[in-house]
């Protein structure tokens, strides 16, 4: 059995959606409380934590209500940090692996910090051949946004074991589908791939998109 790796004091960043391992994520940043966090992250290689609200938005605003978020999350790396003009940094992350916060804490300035545990990475399961219409389908799609937006990370083209893998299959599935974030973060959360994927599967039957 592996231990269970876990990390105190993780900033955390919450968003009004679901960030799943691999995956890419921009974002600006403009926020005070937010600034100094990623400059600080970047400049140590440091990962912070990204949360799906349940409450609350992702600009503080006055008389808006407090933010609450789930306890599983997403680690983000920054990958590529601009600062195009004073006060605002845009970013590009990517998503590493899933964590449950144990205890968090909200700082003065505004900033949440956690104590996390990280969860197992997905096993690597490949996909059977029922579900391989998933993964053909899939490819269609990342084909024609790469061909669209060759410069952006999120529109790399895949590789062929990425390509077999439940769990890369699935996640990349569930950032495109217009599904609601609650069900997104479901999904995140599960920790059989395999069954991640056929949930994935039975959606994209319904919508008509593999059949």
């Amino acid at each position: 059995m592996t231990q269970t790796l876990t990390l105190s004091s993780l900033p955390l960043f919450p968003l009004a959606s679901v960030l799943f391992p691999e995956g890419v994520l921009a974002l600006r940043v403009f926020e005070v409380r937010y600034l100094d966090m990623v400059r600080k992250c970047h400049q140590t290689g440091a990962p912070f934590g990204v949360v799906s609200l349940t409450q609350g938005s992702e600009v503080r605003r006055a008389g808006a209500p407090d933010e609450q978020f789930h306890d599983v999350g997403t680690l983000a790396v920054i990958e590529q940090l601009a600062s195009p003009q004073p006060g605002l940094i845009t970013l590009v992350c990517k998503g590493t692996e899933r964590f449950r916060i144990t205890q968090r804490n909200h700082l003065v300035h505004g900033l949440w910090i956690a104590s996390v545990s990280q969860l197992d990475r997905d096993l690597s399961i490949p996909i059977p051949e029922d579900l391989k219409k998933t993964a053909t389908a899939l490819t269609q799609v990342l084909h024609t946004l790469h061909a669209r937006d060759a410069l952006n990370p999120a529109a790399a083209l895949p590789t062929p074991e990425q390509l077999d893998d439940c769990g890369w299959v699935a996640n990349r599935w569930c950032e495109l589908l217009p599904v609601p974030m609650e069900l997104k973060q479901r999904l995140m959360e599960l920790d059989n791939p395999l069954v991640r994927l056929e949930l994935v599967g039975d959606v994209l039957e319904r919508t008509g998109i593999a059949q």
